[in-house]
Parts: structure tokens; sequence; C-alpha cells
């Protein structure tokens, strides 16, 4: 207890010493939100939200800004994303105003099975090499977003990043951080050094990086389409490496893949409908998770106060044991979606919650049967995307197909080996996936468009944005500010099972009392570094016809509107 105190004190006289004394908002607050009425982009790189506001500038629209972003993100910040993955998105269209949701992720090779990682001994799908990779269906979901909505060619949409490739950028701080990190474990695998180490060595923060191969691949995509990726050449060069470095995706696995358009779901949070995608991914957690606390006054309890964080700590098991066994690829399960985010089952399993204790574990439900980038952009006509896109662990497998500029993601992780399991892997098949887009409307009208980054943290700060805004009344960059709660080692849908409780992490700015009284319910309190998200956000102002935008402090990124 001595040595926590210790280490408490030293975060606190820290943040002391560098604290920023504002005029105005909340004392975390790192700055004010841009407000623009044009247009607005916020992403995790001040290249890309540049990109975004030029295309929009130059007549684009929100979707078309929105895939210059993220192609410009796959070049700035390898360490989150790249068309090596895959994407996600949710879409306001002003025009028939309604949501669209789209699930870009990719599926599992068809000649892998589940009997050869059985018969070889394996208890988890590796995180690195070839195994873990499926088909990345980033590219296939800028055609699909772009077929739909779209209103400039992907020739002007990709010629931003393609000439930055060639010519260079300096890198950010954060970014020459995680390359570093990755390079130590990553660079054993071929065409990982020649792409990011052209000098033997990861380019340091401010130094000049080129990306030609990339520049070579995107000028392809711009100029063949879709198919270049997924039936010529570049499909050809992924297969080949493939096969080299003894995986089994193959060109009639990238030949046969397609995005899927779907319905987003919603539940409404005190007035305000909260929208996620449905599984594969996660993001009803997010809505289950509010279910729960909408049962309670969560204004009366505070900000950072002792019940809030316990409830919300607790409400986060609850749905992740659900997350765990029910989550998964909707086209080989009947998965109980309706069920999982009604009120009615947010009441039953809210009697499992004891406001005095934290629980060891919970049952799920029984009905009988990652780093990643997030960027959102508005435009003038009342367009709004919410994307998501990611490698999974940051720079994926490490699988560098030859000459092409971008590493293959690893997102087959995910899957379970347990046999009947959900999520269990079996060929052709999308795996559980951890990013999610968000947007949040009113009467059937935009308000705020938004997302919070980092693998299992995605839906617990979709929850915490979500109270922010609603509950607690903060503006949408002190939204994002506001000290956040991460809860860890839930049960998984790999087939993990929590049976201690697992622990908090709480960032500083939380007071003593309130972590000395989450230790007396039976919490484990811990501290992480850099775990909580990275935040990006535009909220629509219907009175005043303007446009707000915030973005993520923890990270590089740049909210800027015209």
């Amino acid at each position: 207890m001595k040595a926590f105190i210790l280490l408490f004190a030293g975060f606190t006289l820290f943040g002391s010493l560098f604290a920023q004394d504002r005029v105005t908002g909340k004392s975390f607050a790192t700055r004010s939100d841009v407000i623009a009425q044009h247009g607005m982009a916020a992403t995790s790189q001040p290249f890309a939200t540049q990109v975004a506001l030029d295309i929009l500038k130059a007549g684009g629209n929100a979707i078309d800004a929105a895939i210059a972003a993220n192609a410009m993100l796959g070049l700035v910040e390898p360490t989150g994303s790249g068309v090596g993955g895959d994407l996600f998105a949710i879409i306001w269209d002003a025009k028939s105003e309604k949501l669209y949701g789209l699930n870009a992720s990719g599926r599992s090779p068809q000649s892998l099975t589940l009997h050869y990682f059985l018969e070889n001994g394996y208890e988890s799908i590796p995180a690195l090499g070839p195994l873990p990779v499926s088909v990345p269906g980033c590219v296939d979901g800028w055609f699909e977003m772009h077929r739909k909505f779209g209103s400039m060619s992907m020739e002007k949409i990709l010629a931003p990043t393609i000439k930055y490739a060639r010519e260079g950028f300096p890198v950010s701080e954060l970014i020459a951080y995680y390359l570093e990190r990755s390079a130590h474990v990553l660079q054993e695998f071929a065409g990982f050094k020649e792409t990011y180490m052209p000098d033997g060595k990861i380019p340091a923060k401010g130094e000049i990086f080129r990306n030609p191969a990339l520049a070579n691949t995107l000028e392809l995509i711009a100029q063949k389409g879709r198919d270049e990726f997924y039936k010529g050449s570049i499909a050809k060069t992924i297969d080949a490496y493939i096969k080299e470095q003894g995986g089994f995706l193959s060109y009639e696995d990238l030949a046969s893949h397609t995005s899927e358009w779907v319905e987003p779901v919603s539940t409404n949070y005190r007035g305000y409908d909260v929208w996620e995608l449905p599984p594969s991914g996660q993001g009803i957690a997010a809505l289950q998770i509010l279910n729960i606390l909408e049962l309670y006054d969560i204004k009366a309890m505070g900000f950072g106060s002792i019940d809030y964080l316990h409830l919300f700590t607790e409400a986060k098991k609850l749905a992740y044991e659900d997350r765990a066994k029910f989550y998964a690829d909707p086209d080989f399960n009947q998965l109980p979606i309706d069920q999982l985010i009604s009120k009615e089952y947010a009441r039953e399993r809210n009697k499992l919650i004891d406001m005095n204790r934290s629980a060891s574990s919970y049952p799920s439900g029984d009905f009988g049967h990652g780093e990643t980038i997030y960027l959102t952009v508005a435009d003038e006509e009342g367009n709004m995307v919410s994307l998501i896109q990611s490698n999974y662990r940051g720079m994926g497998s490490g699988m560098t197909p030859t000459g092409l500029g971008f590493v293959l993601q690893d997102r087959g992780e995910l899957f379970s080996l347990e046999e009947g399991h959900f999520n269990v892997y079996e060929p052709g098949k999308r795996p559980f996936h951890t990013i999610i887009p968000s947007f949040i409307t009113k009467d059937g009208k935009p308000w705020v468009s938004f997302g919070v980054m980092g693998g299992g943290m995605q839906p617990q700060g979709h929850v915490q944005m979500v109270v922010n805004l609603i509950d607690f009344g903060m503006g949408l960059q002190e939204a994002g500010d506001a000290p956040r709660i991460q809860h860890v080692k839930s049960s998984e849908p790999t087939g993990y099972q929590m049976k201690d409780g697992g622990w908090i992490n709480l960032e500083t700015g939380f007071d003593y009392e309130v972590i000395r009284g989450l230790m007396q319910k039976g919490h484990q309190v811990k501290y992480d570094m850099g775990g909580y998200g990275g935040y990006q956000a535009i909220l629509w102002d219907e009175k005043n016809k303007v446009y707000y935008g915030a973005s993520e402090s923890r990270k590089d990124g740049q909210a800027a509107g015209y």
C-alpha cells in the first residue's frame, strides 16, 4: 500500500507541475472545440486532416474526404492502419437522411482448417506470421463507399497520399515511438526492413520517410480500381508472398472477397439514439453497458465518483461476458442481437450487480443458442462519416508482401480454437472484430459522429464519451480530454475466462479517495501507459448550423474545419 501511495503522489506532483490553467472549460480540458460552418475533419494525424480538408475544398464530399484521409493515415500512421487491414464505417447520408453501415472486414483462408491448428498443437492462433492473416477488406471498403456515395474520382482522392509517399514526410513523435517498438519484433519477417527500415533503421522523429512502393500500389488502385488489389497484380503478389512464408491466404481468397452493407443498431439513452454496427464487431457491447447505466442517476453520482466508476466497471464485465460468448460472424451463427441490446435484458442483468462489491466473475446470458485509427469527416451538404480502420496489433502480422509497401493484418488471431464456440475458427469466416465506429442522433437528426480507437477499450471509450456528453454535460473536446477508466481481463471471444474480476486501469486525474474507495469495494486498481484509446469527434449544432470538432490530446490528432 505504501508503494502505491508513493506512486500516486508522484503522478499527482507531476501533474501539478505541468498543468495548464485555462480561462474556460473544465480543468482537464487541453484546448477548445474547433468550430466551422462548411466542413470539418478530425483524424489522428494533422497531415490526414489537412488532406481531408483539401478534398472538401476542391469539391469532394465527406465520403471522398474520409477515403483520402484513411489512405493518408496508412502512409503516415502505418503503426495503426493501412490497406493491409479492415475497415468499418457508419455514414449519415444527408439526401436520404439515413444512416448506412459498412462491414468491410475480410474472411479467413478457405484452405486453412481448425483441424490444422489442433493437429499441430496450437492452443490459440499466433499473433504474428502467416497463420493469422485474413483477407484485407480496406480497399474494397473504399470502393464500396465511393460507389454508393462518392463524388470525386479515385485518382484525385488518392493523389495526395501518392505524392506524400513519393516525396516523403516528417515522422511524428508518437509514430516514431511505435515504429521503433514494432521493428524490434517484425524486422525478422521478409519485406519489413525493405519497406520501413530503408537505411537499416526505423526513421526517428522529424526524419523524412518515403514509401515509394506504397505510392506504386495506390497508383495502381487509383488507375485500375479495386479489382487490381483483389484480382490483379497486387493479389498475385500477396498470394506468392504468403505461399513463400508457409501461409494459406490465396489469390482465390482475395478474388472472392466482398464487403457487406449492414443496418446499424441502436439503443435510446436518455432521449439520444446511440448507433453501432452489429457483430462481427463489438459495438453492441457499448449499447449493453449504456442500457444498464440508464437504470441509475449517473449525473447525481458525479463524474469520477466511486459509485459511477464501480457501476461502469460491473456493467462492462456483464456486457463482455456476452461479448465473449455471442459476438461472431452472423453468417455462421444465429446471434441474439435484439435480445442482447433490449432494455428488458439490461434490467435482468442489472440484478447481478452489487453496488458494494466487485464481482470476480459473471455468467453470460443464455438464449439457447489491438492499435487502430479512427477518423470522422463532415461536409457542407450535411453528410457525415464515422470510419475506423486497422491492421490489429499496430502493424499487424509482420507479413510485408514484396514491393507493395504495406503490412498484412493479423485479425485471424481473434478466432477461438474451441470447437462449438460461436467464434471458432472456420474457413471463409470473419473473425470477431474489435474496431467499431459510432454515431449519435437526436430526434432522427445527426448529432455526433465519433469513435475511440484501441482494442477492447473501444466499447468502454464509447460509453464514457456518451456519458460525458449527456449525463455530465461536457463539451466535445472536454468529453475526450476527461480522465478515463479501462477495465481489463474480462472473458474474451478467443476463449479466455475471467475468474478473478480483472482489474481497473485509471488515468491520472482521479482523486486518491476514489481510488481507495474502489479498492475497498474489491477492485484491483493499476496504472497503464497509453492504453486509454484515441478519440475523434464531430458534432452538428442544428441551431447555429455549425460543426464542432474534437481530437485526441493523447495522440498526434487534429480537428480542423473551414
